[in-house]
């Protein structure tokens, strides 16, 4: 069974940075393309960076842009670096990936795996 697995969210005061990171256990020999989704209070999730499971294409929401970084160590590992964090980035960050190239990127319907989420609060 295929299963990501994220670690390292936490509590930190708006300005930090946090270092996420997702493995993705299962099926040998399959490369996935990831997406890190994050999911604010009462809000629908929304994809914020995305990245081929070879570095050939990345995206990132407008929100995140020249402040996260997606990073692809391995086929079946993602790392996602958040800098200059603000309240607005609080919420739950999921780790989903796909053995399929997505057509539309930001749309969750397109991965088919997902992890169990780790918490990000952003707060003084």
């Amino acid at each position: 069974q295929v299963q990501p697995v994220e670690s390292g969210g936490g509590l930190v005061q708006p300005g930090g940075s946090l270092r996420l990171s997702c493995v993705i256990s299962g099926r040998a020999f399959t490369y996935y393309n990831v997406g890190w989704f994050r999911q604010a209070p009462g809000r629908e999730p929304e994809l914020a960076a995305a990245k081929t499971w070879n570095g050939d294409s990345v995206f990132y929401a407008d929100s995140v842009k020249g402040r996260f970084t997606i990073s692809r160590d391995a086929p079946n590992t993602a790392t996602l670096e958040m800098n200059s964090l603000t309240p607005e980035d609080t919420g739950v960050y999921y780790c989903a990936a796909t053995p399929n190239r997505p057509r539309n990127w930001y749309r969750r319907q397109e991965y088919n795996y997902w992890g169990q989420g780790t918490q990000v609060t952003v707060s003084s």
